[in-house]
């Protein structure tokens, strides 16, 4: 069982799955519905303040070089070209429900990154990424009824 909880985990908090392969996984290995979406939703909120620290420290140290600079003024142009209208539209909301939909190319990774890019508040953001993190995970749990946890 602790080998399914440590393979839940690193694919919920891997940039390839998140929690939308790290709660089937784990339920599909006959985990408890609640440890598989308990774990899932942990792995996938460790992502918003890992991933801003990352971002935060990288552009401290390598903004005056100029490749670095250029990639992520490109990187930052194809991010609001691509979500940036809605997102910052509907602020905290459109953050929210980017991040829930569970659809390739969605969810913590791309909210964090898209909330950088369009600056918005760090504390709306991580409340916002939570949100749709937490609704995402539900939405990935076989039978979310909450009636029977076994």
């Amino acid at each position: 069982m602790l080998e399914i909880l440590i393979y839940t985990f690193l694919l919920s908090i891997s940039p390839f799955g998140e929690a939308r392969a790290g709660i089937p996984y784990a339920v599909l290995n006959d985990m408890p519905l609640l440890w598989a979406f308990v774990v899932g939703l942990v792995a996938n909120l460790l992502i918003f303040p890992m991933l801003a620290w990352l971002i935060e420290t990288f552009n401290r140290r390598l903004w005056p070089h100029r490749t670095y600079k250029k990639g992520v003024i490109k990187l930052g142009r194809r991010a609001k070209k691509g979500v940036g209208a809605d997102i910052q539209k509907y602020g905290f909301w459109g953050l929210m429900v980017f991040v829930m939909i569970p659809l390739p190319g969605t969810g913590a990774y791309m909210g964090t990154l898209a909330a950088y890019f369009l600056k918005i508040e760090r504390n709306k953001a991580l409340l916002s990424v939570s949100i749709g993190v937490f609704i995402s995970c539900l939405i990935m749990l076989p039978d979310p009824t909450w009636v029977v946890w076994d």
